[in-house]
């Protein structure tokens, strides 16, 4: 498939005591050494350049599916050694995993929340941005509100490395499926209010009439959420998520397509890679999608990788004018409250 990242694993399925391996278009990289050597080893390369190979019309995407480990410093340096290899790799927006910074537990949130604009996960984030020129969606990191709150949120950058946005998880991940997993984001986090859509400038990769919806995870649940960020603009939809191995397997891709077709918009689902120490067990396989539905690049299974894709942008009114789902809504019979609005 166009835009597919290629992979091969050192280690077979359910050979845990093996060091994964992750590759990208023949780019291997050995997860077992030391991240300092990993980090200054990217920052070292010589960069190709972000519009090789790029068609006219088209963006390219990375979706980074990072191993997440309980010490924040250690994924810190991971995730700056993975920006640095899509960065190589022509990326012009990447967009990181749900709570990529440290473990997602809800007795971990607290400890490891950051203010926003001053945290040291937000500090790299912009450094790489200002940098290189692209677009981070910053996957979701807990944030120390304002009102001293915490929330799972994730912090938008733009290419001059400027904050342009935070998206707040509106939906709380709150689910108790009988033997098998209980998880409740609300004996920690709040939710957020606000669907959260940026605008992408003229002058940017994206050209004109672009603009960059951004959810959390569960909120892909929620349709309603997906189409009032289309009515706001939305072309491109970010979901950093952790889903897990109950509800991953027959949810993740189904959820995926479902938002592309409701939204009639390109969507990225971004999950962590799995990491067996953990008490939560991440899904992985995360997917990018087109207008269409139709998925366009596949994490190869729930190891570490860096997903690739170029969006062609020109399929979105192509896939909107075929179908006008937009102007045939029916609001006057829909149940109250729930119409997004007018576009």
């Amino acid at each position: 498939e166009r835009g597919c990242s290629r992979r091969r694993s050192s280690r077979g399925e359910g050979g845990l005591d093996r060091k994964p391996v992750m590759a990208m278009r023949g780019l291997r990289l050995a997860a077992g050494l030391p991240l300092a050597t990993l980090a200054a080893h990217y920052a070292q390369r010589p960069m190709t350049s972000r519009a090789a190979g790029v068609p006219d019309g088209s963006v390219r995407v990375a979706v980074i599916q990072m191993l997440v480990e309980s010490d924040k410093a250690k994924n810190l340096a991971r995730c700056k050694g993975l920006l640095e290899r899509a960065a190589e790799e022509g990326a012009q927006l990447v967009v990181l995993p749900e709570v990529w910074n440290s473990d997602y537990a809800v007795s971990a949130f607290e400890g490891n929340a950051e203010i926003i604009e001053s945290g040291e996960s937000t500090a790299l984030l912009r450094e790489f941005a200002r940098k290189h020129g692209i677009w981070v969606v910053g996957g979701s990191i807990p944030e120390r509100g304002e009102d001293g709150k915490i929330y799972n949120s994730s912090p938008v950058v733009d290419a001059r490395g400027r904050l342009a946005a935070v998206a707040r998880k509106v939906h709380l991940f709150d689910i108790d499926v009988p033997g098998k997993i209980r998880f409740f984001e609300s004996e920690t986090l709040s939710a957020g209010d606000a669907a959260t859509v940026v605008d992408l400038p003229r002058d940017s990769p994206f050209g004109a009439g672009h603009k960059l919806g951004v959810a959390i995870c569960y909120d892909a649940r929620f349709a309603p959420l997906a189409i009032t960020m289309r009515g706001k603009g939305a072309t491109i939809l970010a979901y950093p998520g952790a889903f897990n191995t109950v509800t991953g397997p027959p949810h993740y891709h189904l959820l995926a397509r479902a938002r592309a077709l409701d939204a009639q918009s390109f969507v990225l689902f971004a999950s962590p890679a799995r990491n067996p120490n953990s008490s939560y067990q991440a899904y992985g396989h995360s997917i990018i999608c087109d207008p269409w539905g139709t998925p366009i690049a596949q994490a190869k299974g729930h190891e570490e990788e860096i997903l690739l894709a170029d969006l062609d942008l020109a399929r979105i009114p192509e896939v909107r004018a075929s179908m006008r789902l937009w102007d045939q809504r029916r609001p006057d019979v829909y149940v109250a409250g729930t119409d997004p609005g007018v576009a």
